[in-house]
């Protein structure tokens, strides 16, 4: 090939970043994305005094922690997204951590139900911004071998979130369970429920300032020429074009967040109704527990999906997060119908360990079936499917089969098992469905 010669391959391939960096990175995401959860799942810990506080039932208090927050956090995402598909994603994320944690802040200021639903509707607009553009970054960090691990390690900041919120607010419920309010710097007198929001969103504001720390990653599979990002027409004609391998995708793993969100919600609940303990109690046991099996399972899904990859399986990511969904029939069933604390300890450890499974998977799976310069947007359009359909149904259908079918919340145990032993197997079913599509996309799609 002569000096003037043209490149054989328009398409641009720099080199990935160092491990150290790429690892340090995804440590920050890490951060944020447990800030994030921390800040939205902290509420299901606060279910009873909120409710005599505000003087609300069951189904009122699932729509503060589904509806209320999956509303704009689902339909912002794709928006969002495109601006991260074009523009720094650091940033977008930066402005997105400090929103979310002042909204969370807000929520400990209500006075009314209508305050803190539209507190918790900020607190969902704002985490909009993270996991499209993470999962976008991250895919520009790590070649393809790797990337199952890394956005698994990304993922458990659902886990250690969720934990941390139970084991914090099981703590703080704890110190404050005698006093009627707590006097705070700045915030006056306030309940203790309202505390416990304001203290677990004041440092959200100091870690969207990591995201300063690490410099925006090149990006891998660009053509030369061709800016980054897509327009929206091409995002349908793409998803048109591989429709049953999203179908499968999107719906399978939605399904499956129908089951984790509604437990995540009523779990702390269903402890307390059916075995008589206290909120700190349930904090510091349910949430350890979150700690250890939500990380351990999606770790294992991640490597399990590599593992797959590395052998040359072109459907591993999708089929690591079929193993996961499969494995989780029986202890979702089960965890919430228990007749001791022991055996109810046992269930909810497997229920977290294979409900976390698949979702490592399922990220790493967009990025192998989906160009780059749509990634963002896809990820987006993936997490408006789950959040709006686990978050925003998962824990209304329990309130709603407790209270109107059973006939009241002392059957919330009930309600969840049988929300669980519909949704689950049918979950599984469609992820087996989409494997043969899925290899088909994964085919035909450039990879990074």
């Amino acid at each position: 090939m002569t000096a003037h010669s043209t490149p054989a391959t328009p398409e641009l391939r720099p080199a990935y970043p160092s491990p150290a960096v790429a690892w340090y990175a995804v440590a920050v995401l890490l951060v944020a994305y447990t800030n994030s959860f921390i800040d939205r799942t902290i509420i299901a810990l606060l279910v009873q005094p909120i409710q005599r506080d505000l003087g609300i039932g069951d189904t009122a208090l699932s729509l503060l922690h589904g509806f209320a927050f999956a509303i704009f956090y689902t339909t912002l995402g794709l928006p969002i997204a495109r601006l991260s598909d074009r523009h720094s994603r650091r940033w977008i994320m930066l402005v997105g951590t400090v929103f979310w944690s002042v909204m969370t802040v807000l929520c400990g200021l209500a006075q009314k139900y209508w305050q803190l639903f539209l507190a918790r509707v900020g607190v969902g607009v704002g985490e909009a911004s993270l996991s499209p553009a993470a999962y976008s970054l991250i895919a520009d960090l790590f070649p393809r071998e790797r990337l199952g691990r890394a956005l698994g390690v990304y993922s458990t900041g659902v886990f250690l979130g969720a934990g941390l919120a139970f084991v914090i607010g099981g703590l703080v419920v704890k110190m404050v369970a005698s006093a009627d309010t707590l006097t705070l710097p700045l915030f006056g007198d306030v309940r203790p429920w309202q505390a416990t929001f304001i203290v677990v969103g004041l440092p959200g504001v100091l870690i969207g300032l990591l995201m300063l720390t690490f410099r925006e990653p090149v990006r891998h599979g660009v053509t030369a020429g061709v800016p980054p990002g897509a327009m929206f027409t091409d995002l349908l004609t793409f998803i048109r074009s591989h429709r049953r391998t999203f179908l499968a995708h999107f719906l399978g793993f939605s399904l499956a967040a129908v089951v984790f969100n509604g437990f995540v919600a009523w779990g702390p609940s269903q402890w307390i109704r059916d075995f008589g303990v206290d909120a700190g109690y349930v904090g510091v046991r349910l949430g350890l527990i979150i700690l250890v099996f939500g990380p351990a399972g999606i770790v294992c899904g991640g490597l399990l999906a590599d593992w797959y990859s590395a052998r040359g399986r072109t459907d591993g990511t999708m089929r690591a997060g079929l193993v996961g969904v499969a494995g989780l029939v029986l202890p979702a069933v089960l965890a919430p119908v228990m007749p001791t604390m022991p055996l109810t300890l046992v269930a909810y450890a497997a229920f977290f360990f294979f409900s976390s499974f698949p979702y490592g998977a399922a990220a790493a799976a967009l990025q192998v079936v989906t160009p780059n310069r749509l990634r963002a947007q896809v990820s987006a359009l993936y997490l408006l499917c789950l959040n709006l359909v686990g978050i925003g149904l998962g824990p209304t259908v329990i309130a709603a089969i407790g209270e109107y079918l059973l006939g009241g919340p002392e059957y919330l145990g009930r309600a969840m098992a049988i929300s669980a032993a519909v949704v689950t197997p049918l979950a599984a079913l469609v992820l087996y469905w989409g494997l043969a599509p899925f290899r088909k996309t994964a085919s035909t799609v450039t990879s990074p």
